[in-house]
């Protein structure tokens, strides 16, 4: 019987520290959930790749979101702890009165990701050359429409052209390849790739004509930041490095620090993915976002009738953890 005992003891200790080795890990891990998986993102996998998480201690458990609004959901339900996605996400959650909001401490990208394509190929393509078709733009509401319309606006052709609103984000490419719509919206490299596979062709790129607006951010809930203010700042500390990799380093050379985060897609689709966004001029140096850019975000926002009121730059982003850490 006191085998048994001591037997059961052990395997109770074992047990214990087993979980407290568990317990301690999480507290390193960082659940991201990313509105959807491209290159447009390339300081995040490169902070991956590069082993600048690794170096900060922290463990990252990544999760394609595929929209916008799941990924919002996901940080909201405390599904995951940090969100990259579309400031505009923020701004309606602080809209509904949440007192745990997201409050967005970095930025990514200033401008749309997305490139424009079509079903034929149009080396002279012209923005007119869109009147009368369909496009499918994503959701109403979501950064990626709106940037569309902005750029339709820009060149007068809001009532000339049908944005289906009715696909979700995640089943666009499926959607136009079933035979919906005469042109989609794609990311890199999913863009380059139904190229290469001779099902359409990247006309333009939706960014270059919308011009700059804080398109994907990094947030988490105020809580969050509130009680995890090391592990976030750790957070920040390698997205700056990946940062600085992309911005410094040659279009092969980041191309090859990506693959193993595309492991279906060729070095050379990846280099020229890499090459399309830098030459729109994607990536942010750093991820600070000041306040004219949110308040143009606001401007579109206003214009395409998502909101009627506005919200409280200070409120809604923090940029002290960014700050601190590009004054090191």
């Amino acid at each position: 019987m006191k085998k048994i005992i001591v037997v059961v003891i052990i395997l109770a200790m074992i047990t214990v520290f087993l979980i407290g080795c568990e317990k301690n890990k999480n507290e390193n891990l960082i659940r991201l959930n990313e509105v959807t998986h491209s290159v447009f993102y390339a300081p995040l996998y490169v902070a991956i790749n590069e082993g600048f998480f690794a170096e900060e201690g922290l463990e990252i458990e990544l999760i394609n979101g595929g929209g916008a609004d799941k990924s919002m959901t996901a940080v909201m339900s405390n599904q995951a702890d940090i969100g990259l996605m579309g400031p505009e996400a923020a701004v309606y959650v602080n809209l509904q009165g949440s007192k745990n909001y997201p409050v967005i401490f970095g930025r990514l990208t200033k401008r749309d990701g997305s490139f424009l394509v079509g079903r034929h190929p149009q080396p002279d393509f012209e923005w007119s050359d869109l009147t009368g078709f369909e496009i499918i733009g994503g959701r109403k509401g979501g950064m990626p429409a709106m940037n569309l319309e902005y750029a339709l606006a820009k060149n007068n052709l809001l009532d000339s052209v049908t944005i289906n609103y009715d696909i979700q984000f995640d089943l666009i490419t499926a959607a136009f390849e079933g035979g919906t719509g005469d042109y989609c919206t794609m990311f890199e490299p999913a863009a380059s790739q139904y190229q290469q596979a001779g099902k359409g062709y990247i006309v333009a790129s939706v960014g270059a004509e919308a011009g700059e607006i804080p398109y994907t951010c990094f947030m988490a809930t105020k809580n969050y930041i509130k009680n995890n203010k090391d592990k976030v700042t750790r957070f920040m500390r390698a997205i700056i490095k990946g940062i600085d990799f992309v911005m410094q380093k040659d279009n092969a050379t980041v191309a090859t620090s990506l693959a193993p985060s595309f492991p279906t897609t060729s070095l050379e689709l990846l280099k020229s993915s890499v090459a399309s966004y830098k030459s729109i001029d994607a990536y942010m140096s750093d991820p600070i976002l000041d306040q004219e850019s949110f308040e143009h975000m606001l401007d579109i926002l206003e214009s395409c009738g998502i909101i009627e009121e506005r919200v409280d730059f200070n409120e809604m982003v923090d940029n002290s953890i960014a700050q601190s850490l590009l004054n090191d």
